[in-house]
């Protein structure tokens, strides 16, 4: 369990140290600021939408580490996805980092699978999950900025 919970913690310091889509995408087609005012974290998600997929993703701002690899993991497991299985990623991570999941492997979520013990520090879930909030929220098309608060 200790060589899983380095490997976990190896993939958060390598996308906090280089994030993956961590760039203004222009001609984005919805574009959502999110906050987390208990950390500072704050970041712009830029999606472009394509006949119910995504496309391209991308984001910018600053934030801990474990927002911004959170951020860098999603945009990487979520080009080419449809709305829906966007939609089913939010969901299965949201349970992943609020303890609700009991089927953690590396095998099963894949990089996702690093912020399993996001869910022993409750103050931590809202760094993790606000990405993904912003996501999900852009997704719906809502224009109001994402709080964690």
């Amino acid at each position: 369990m200790s060589e899983l919970r380095a490997l976990y913690q190896e993939i958060i310091l390598e996308h906090n140290k280089k994030p993956r889509n961590f760039r203004k995408l222009e001609h984005a087609t919805r574009t959502l600021e999110g906050y987390n005012p208990l950390c500072g974290d704050h970041y712009t998600l830029y999606l472009k939408i394509e006949n119910d997929t995504v496309v391209d993703i991308s984001f910018e701002g600053a934030g801990c580490a474990i927002s911004k690899a959170s951020a860098s993991v999603m945009t990487t497991m979520l080009k080419g996805k449809s709305k829906d299985e966007a939609q089913g990623l939010f969901e299965t991570f949201h349970k992943l980092v609020t303890g609700e999941l009991k089927d953690i492997s590396f095998e099963t979520l894949g990089k996702l699978a690093a912020f399993a013990g996001v869910s022993e520090f409750p103050a931590r879930v809202k760094c993790a999950s606000l990405a993904w909030h912003t996501m999900r929220n852009a997704l719906d098309a809502q224009s109001e900025p994402v709080s964690t608060e």
